[in-house]
């Protein structure tokens, strides 16, 4: 058996940390994949946000949903798909899921669909003040999952940047860690935080 592709361990990440009726969100949307997934992690008690800046992104995931939906219907949670960048997520949520969500998954790079413009790609400085805002969403316990790809053009400086958040992160406040293949530099690979539960005041 081999290892474990990045997406499944960034989805068994959040399997082990997610509960049935929390709250979660999908920062890039995507095809939907990671938005599907976590609205069946939360089930129909929970909530999921999904972020995008483009319209095919929104038809794409959408369309998953219905689809998923129609198989199974009380196996979902309410999805809130949102044509707007990850950045504003802080804004764009209601104020009571500050410190409450349970995971906040990220898939960076461009649109993997055949006719989508893969020019439109995320860029370190909205992608870094998304991950500042989904760690201020994030319960204690919670986890952000960001997968990285450093083989296509900007996506190595967007993966270094990332890092670097990261790893600046005090370790009181969080925990992180990479999961990559180290014999190909240009592997996509996934990074984890987890934000740490407050320690008892032993004094």
């Amino acid at each position: 058996m081999g290892f474990l592709s990045v997406l499944s361990f960034a989805h068994k990440l959040i399997t082990e940390r997610l509960s049935p009726g929390e709250r979660a969100i999908d920062a890039t949307l995507g095809t939907g994949a990671d938005t599907l997934f976590l609205a069946r992690a939360v089930g129909e008690r929970g909530h999921v946000y999904g972020f995008d800046i483009q319209p095919a992104a929104l038809a794409l995931a959408g369309e998953r949903l219905r689809l998923a939906g129609e198989e199974s219907p009380q196996a979902l949670s309410g999805v809130k798909l949102l044509q707007q960048s990850h950045a504003l997520m802080l804004e764009a949520v209601p104020p009571e899921w500050r410190g409450t969500v349970g995971a906040v998954m990220f898939n960076f790079g461009y649109l993997p669909s055949g006719e989508a413009d893969r020019s439109i790609i995320t860029q370190p400085a909205s992608s870094l003040a998304a991950l500042a805002a989904a760690l201020e969403l994030l319960r204690p316990g919670g986890i952000i999952t960001a997968v990285l790809y450093p083989g296509h053009p900007g996506g190595e400086l967007e993966a270094a940047a990332v890092e670097g958040w990261a790893a600046a992160l005090p370790q009181q406040a969080a925990q992180s860690v990479i999961y990559r293949q180290l014999q190909r530099a240009d592997a996509p690979y996934c990074l984890a935080v987890e934000k740490k539960k407050p320690q008892p005041d032993n004094r």
